[in-house]
Order: structure tokens, then sequence, then C-alpha cells
């Protein structure tokens, strides 16, 4: 493995973990981020975790400043991982970085509007300079891409044609945000979201719908959201013409929260409303970097995403379930599986790519399993 691995955001909560996983799993990345002590001192706390090998080494790189996350991505082999969020305001240096060298880009994103971004405004750019660039590859929304290609696959062994997908996303047991899970939170609360009907992706308001799922034997409500499987699936599968994606955080709350989202969609349509809003719930949000649940917080918890495929008359013809660790470590693993990948063979595509674009379905179920996110029969 020649390529270099650079991780921005290191120091950060989820940029930690990330860290600590890359190092398990035998890579030596280059660790960026802002603070230059902070950095070396992560740089030591990794030299009990890693085997023999070269250790990480660091670099200071701050989004506030382009020029220096340029600097980072220095050879198209290179393969750029970034924390740093809130994506829809910090991601364009990182992301352009990588196009501007013709790099490999991966990013821990939850956010609809940044992720719309990718595949819209800096798809063309990526494919004019072969730049690859794979967004939302951790809990968000690698675990509802699975289930639902497994979920497509299994409709069409039946004989079926899936034209509509639905897929739901769940936490089992206790699960506490991090401080940059909150501020990215804040900001798509008020920003607009999307969906996939008719064939194409259509603009609509957060939290516009809610429907539920049985997990388990429990029925559980989940709200709309835009996710990467309105841009992705519809590439594995041709018919599909309607993806909604559902988050189910919100449990009992879940109709709650979708009424007060239609009530703040119609203040943040006054002009100037919008940036307010966001400005407000950034600043309540708030709080030190880098702070998120403690190893017993997160100890227990499950990742659940569910997918259900129904064919043109309404029929459901197939479903699929994967389960997997808790999102933060879920995260961490699924970045360092990438990055792993990428540094090892590039793939062929170039763009803006989704999950199974970039490492083909049977390499993607291969891997989840081996970071213990897997279909449950």
């Amino acid at each position: 493995m020649t390529a270099r691995v650079i991780l921005l955001g290191a120091t950060g909560y989820t940029g930690r973990l990330t860290a600590h996983s890359m190092v398990r799993a035998g890579l030596s990345p280059v660790l960026a981020g802002r603070s230059a002590s902070r950095l070396a001192e992560l740089v030591d706390e990794l030299a009990v975790v890693g085997s023999e090998g070269r250790a990480p080494t660091w670099q200071v790189a701050d989004v506030g400043d382009p020029a220096s996350v340029r600097a980072l991505v220095q050879d198209p082999s290179d393969v750029l991982v970034t924390t740093v969020g809130p994506f829809t305001s910090l991601g364009d240096p990182a992301i352009s970085a990588a196009i501007h060298a013709g790099a490999v880009y991966v990013d821990s994103t939850g956010e609809p509007p940044f992720i719309e971004r990718v595949f819209t405004d800096y798809h063309a750019r990526a494919v004019a300079s072969r730049a690859r660039l794979l967004t939302a590859f951790g809990y968000d929304y690698v675990p509802g891409n699975l289930a639902g290609a497994l979920a497509i696959a299994s409709a069409r062994a039946n004989g079926s044609t899936p034209v509509r997908l639905e897929i739901g996303y769940f936490v089992q047991g206790a699960f506490a945000m991090s401080s940059g899970t909150r501020a990215s939170s804040a900001g798509v609360m008020f920003a607009p979201s999307f969906s996939f009907h008719h064939g194409r992706v259509e603009h609509e308001r957060a939290a516009k719908s809610t429907t539920s799922f049985s997990i388990d034997g429990r029925s559980l409500d989940a709200l709309s959201v835009g996710g990467s499987e309105h841009f992705t699936l519809p590439r594995l599968d041709p018919s599909l013409i309607d993806i909604g994606v559902y988050l189910g955080w919100a449990g009992s709350r879940t109709k709650a929260a979708a009424r007060a989202a239609a009530v703040v969609n119609g203040i943040s349509s006054i002009p100037g409303a919008r940036s307010l809003l966001t400005g407000i719930a950034r600043r309540a949000t708030s709080g030190p970097t880098g702070i998120g649940p403690d190893d017993q917080q997160r100890e227990g918890g499950i990742s659940i995403a569910v997918a259900r495929a129904f064919d043109e008359s309404g029929t459901l013809v197939a479903e699929a379930r994967v389960d997997g660790p808790t999102p933060y470590e879920l995260t961490a693993d699924l970045l360092t599986w990438a990055a792993t990948r990428f540094a090892e063979q590039l793939p062929a595509a170039t763009g803006a790519l989704g999950p199974a674009d970039a490492f083909g379905l049977d390499a993607l179920v291969e891997g989840c399993r081996g970071i213990g996110l897997t279909e449950v029969t």
C-alpha cells in the first residue's frame, strides 16, 4: 500500500474514533487539524494502539484557511477522509482540495444539503479531474444503501420488479449525540431537503412525512429525510421511481416533531428568517468541540437499517434489514474500511459515487460484514 491516507478533523470526536480505528487496522494516516499540540498528543496516544509499522504523522490544516487544506493533498493516489462539520458551511475546502488534486475524497456527513451538492455541484468537477467522491460514508447513509441494495436483489431474485423503496434508520439502546452532530443537526433542521419521486430528485422541506416500520415486533415511527440513497440506489436498478428515507431517532415524539418542523418551515420561509433560526439553533447547541458519548455510554447500542421494496401494484415484494455497532463506532470503521480499499485500488468510475458504485455490491457486503454490519435473516 503506497497511497497516503489523510484524516482531516482527527482531533474531533468522530475524527479521534476514526484515527484509532485506522491505526488498529494497520493504517498510518496523516492526522490533520487546527491544533498542533492536540495533534501531537493524539499521535503519542496512538503509538500504544498500533502494531509495528510506520507511525501516524500530523499536519496542521484549518478549513478557515483553504490553502492549508489544499496543501494536505499532493497526489491523485491520496485518500482524504474528513469528519469536519457542519459540512454545509465547512465542507467545501476539503472536497475542493481533493477535486483539485484528482484524488479520493471520503466524508462522514449526514447533512442532506451537502449530500445533494456532492452529487450535483461537485460531480462534474470531479469527473473532469478524475477525482472520486464518496460522501455520507458512515451510519448516515451506508446501512440504508446496503439494506436497499439487498432488498432490490431479493425482489429481482423472486422475479419481481421493485419500483418503490422505503428505508428506515433506527438505534436500539442509549444514543447520545456528539457536539459536532448537534451542530450539524441544527443546520439541517431549517435547511431544504429532498426525496426521490417519479424518477427524479425533488426538493421538499425536512420531515415532510412520517411512516412506520416493524422492528422486532414493534411499530416504530420515522421522519422523512434526504439521504444519499436517493442518488445512488436508482443507479442499481433503473426501475426504481420512488425512494423514501426515514430517521426513527425521535421515537414516540416523531409525529410531534413532524408537526413542529412544518411550523418552523413556515416561519423560515420569511426572507432572512432561515439564516437567523439556523444561527440561533447552532449557538444553542454549541459547546466544546470533540465532546461526545464515552465508551460506557456507547456500549450495547445497535444501529439498524431496514428496507422494503414494492412493485408497481404497491405489493411488498422484498424486505431486508442490517444491524451493526453503534453509530459512531460504525462510522469510524466504515471510513477506515473505505480508506483502506481506496488506498489499495482505485475504482474505474470517477465523480460522485455511491457505496456500491465505488466497491461493487459483493465487496460492500463482505466489507460491512467484517466490521459487524450484517444482514439479519
